[in-house]
């Protein structure tokens, strides 16, 4: 019996949302590599951000395309890999299927208030509370063509890759 293969997957939402938590479970449950797209971020992204300053199109293009060209890395290594990404725009989330068709979307949504709250719970090198409404008013939300499964962020960790894995199935036969 062949092993089941996964598409790549982007965890996607806004900050605090929970992306890299629910992206390294999901990598340690289903065997696949996890990375941070914050770590990808250049510098510049980085000191932009921590200033309190919302990044523009022209700050995450570039960000976009070293996310895909890593992801294709990996598949180009014979594995799929999940990045944590906010890809809030439909732009940004085209632009990265342009890299890697086929390109799974999980999208953890959640309320602005409990968004808010575990933001003022957590410390973060480079994201202030002041750019989360920023980041809500740029968030679109996946349109029915878009490989995606949704996600509610006030479930445990445990649940929502619960819910990842009982829906992957019959997105991988579809």
């Amino acid at each position: 019996m062949q092993p089941q293969t996964y598409p790549p997957m982007i965890v996607m939402g806004v900050t605090s949302s929970g992306k890299s938590t629910i992206g390294v479970d999901l990598g340690v449950v289903l065997d696949i590599p996890f990375i941070d797209g914050d770590d990808l971020h250049p510098a510049a992204n980085k000191e932009k951000m921590a200033a309190g300053i919302a990044l523009d199109d022209n700050d995450r293009w570039p960000w976009l395309r070293r996310i895909g060209e890593v992801i294709n890395e990996g598949l180009a290594d014979g594995h799929p890999t999940i990045v944590a990404c906010s890809a809030l725009k439909r732009a940004y989330r085209d632009l990265l299927r342009e890299h890697v068709p086929g390109l799974l979307f999980i999208h953890l949504t959640g309320d602005a208030q409990v968004i808010l709250d575990r933001m003022r719970a957590r410390t973060h090198e480079f994201m202030p509370l002041t750019l989360l409404q920023s980041q809500l008013a740029t968030l679109e939300p996946l349109e029915p063509d878009e490989l995606a499964i949704l996600c509610d962020i006030t479930a445990t960790p445990a649940e929502i890759v619960g819910n990842v894995l009982e829906e992957l199935p019959a997105l991988i036969a579809s």
